[in-house]
């Protein structure tokens, strides 16, 4: 094993994900994969159970199935985003992609498809972790954009007309990058690549998805932006706050 993979391990060692499906071969099949990456495991079998296991437990992940009896996977997603904000990874049936879409717009940070393999799901898991780990801090901790808007990424929350609004660690991380690159348009590929990974260079309706979160939250008129720009057909642009303005 070379030292780069002798890191990889080591990064993500100890860190407990939940699995939630009501297939015991499907929990077997990815507990099995995940305890060899060296994670803690723990599963559910339903919604409810798992709802009740986020409360009694510390979780870095959930890997949760769509389909399972009592409560499904999107009702329980739309519940555990009322009071829990920990990375979630949907599994959806094949060419279901009203499924992968809805998942997302629930709050979920990523989704696999079925049937998938060992060496996917993993690449999947180890992705999202790594976009919850701390960025670099800038060197302000709160960063003044205009008399409406700040940012604390100590925090990791806006501030919209003084009140703090959470970002989710994809959120965050989108923001981050824009803000970094505050007066320069910032294309799709580099926002995947920086933000998601690599991996997910192709997958450019992420990024239309969490910029639309956080015009939400961060925006006067979501509709109207004044803070992301769209430039058409090539990525975001946050506007260029560092400049003095008339």
């Amino acid at each position: 094993m070379t030292m780069n993979a002798q890191h990889a391990d080591m990064q993500f060692a100890g860190m407990t994900i939940l699995v939630v499906d009501d297939e015991r071969r499907m929990i077997d099949f990815i507990r099995m994969n995940l305890e060899l990456e060296r994670f803690r495991v723990l599963e559910a079998s339903n919604g409810i159970e798992a709802l009740d296991m986020v409360r009694r437990n510390i979780l870095d992940l959930i890997i949760l199935d769509v389909m399972m009896p009592q409560l499904d996977g999107f009702e329980m997603l739309r519940m555990l985003r009322e009071f829990s904000s920990v990375p979630v990874i949907m599994l959806t049936a094949k060419g279901e992609e009203d499924d992968k879409v809805k998942g997302l717009e629930l709050g979920a940070d990523d989704y696999v498809t079925k049937p998938f393999g060992a060496r996917e799901l993993m690449s999947r898991v180890k992705a999202v972790l790594r976009r919850t780990q701390t960025l670099a801090e800038p060197g302000e901790a709160i960063v003044r954009v205009d008399n409406r808007l700040s940012v604390d990424f100590n925090k990791r929350e806006a501030i919209v007309n003084g009140e703090p609004v959470k970002l989710r660690p994809t959120e965050y991380r989108l923001l981050y990058h824009l803000m970094e690159n505050a007066g320069w348009t910032v294309s799709h590929e580099q926002l995947l690549a920086k933000v998601w990974g690599y991996e997910y260079r192709d997958e450019t309706h992420y990024v239309r998805l969490y910029v639309n979160y956080l015009r939400d939250k961060i925006e006067e008129d979501p509709s109207n932006p004044q803070y992301i720009l769209t430039e058409r057909g090539i990525g975001y642009r946050f506007i260029d706050f560092k400049k003095p303005t008339d």
